[in-house]
């Protein structure tokens, strides 16, 4: 069950505080790795975002969102309706990510990043200098135990669970997808039928986090 529930998001500073102890700037030589999750639209990104920014340049952002397959290859498996479900994602070169920046190492490693402008992924936007001790790394399905997804949760050292009500969070979603381009038409449809169904799924890894931040 998670240690802790924190009751608004006027409680940046204290997660600040948590992050900058779990990277041990002075006290260990190995990097950290924070995991944030939560349903779609949860807030994750602005949390996440302020967390960083906080701790510059001694922490990097790498979130889950670079690891969408391309959307050629989702409509040549059929998924592009279905893009954001668990198997629309390389999760196992996600994994091989955590895996290779949980180690460390002398060089640079790049992450790839999600364009939503473009809903495409671009490779090797996000550098992660060899002396940064904290990776923060954000995303839906870091708690989701199916396929190499399993594998996540044992590269984090600790994992944030962040939620919202649940009208609210639905109409964030419609709202976003209409600022990229959707009808609030068809931005409602898509809301209610694929990022609602992914909302479900990681609604019940809730229990598995660390921290639950209600914002």
């Amino acid at each position: 069950m998670p240690t802790n529930e924190r009751p608004a998001q006027d409680d940046v500073d204290s997660l600040v505080a948590r992050a900058r102890r779990l990277a041990g700037f002075s006290e260990t030589g190995r990097r950290r790795l924070l995991g944030v999750t939560g349903s779609p639209g949860a807030g994750k990104s602005t949390l996440t975002s302020a967390v960083v920014a906080a701790l510059a340049p001694a922490a990097v952002l790498v979130p889950m969102d670079g690891f969408h397959l391309a959307n050629a290859e989702l409509e040549r498996l059929g998924r592009r309706a279905r893009k954001g479900a668990p198997d629309t994602f390389d999760a196992a070169g996600y994994v091989a990510l955590l895996r290779r920046l949980r180690a460390g190492g002398p060089e640079t490693v790049y992450a790839p990043l999600f364009d939503r402008h473009l809903e495409e992924a671009i490779a090797g936007a996000i550098p992660v200098p060899a002396e940064v001790p904290l990776v923060v790394t954000e995303g839906n399905y870091l708690l989701h135990g199916d396929g190499a997804w399993s594998a996540v949760r044992p590269l984090l050292d600790e994992v944030w669970f962040v939620e919202i009500d649940d009208d609210l969070r639905v109409d964030r979603l419609i709202q976003r997808h209409v600022a990229h381009g959707k009808s609030p038409d068809a931005a409602r449809e898509w809301v209610l039928r694929s990022d609602e169904a992914n909302a479900a799924l990681v609604a019940r890894t809730r229990d598995r986090a660390d921290v639950v931040v209600r914002v």
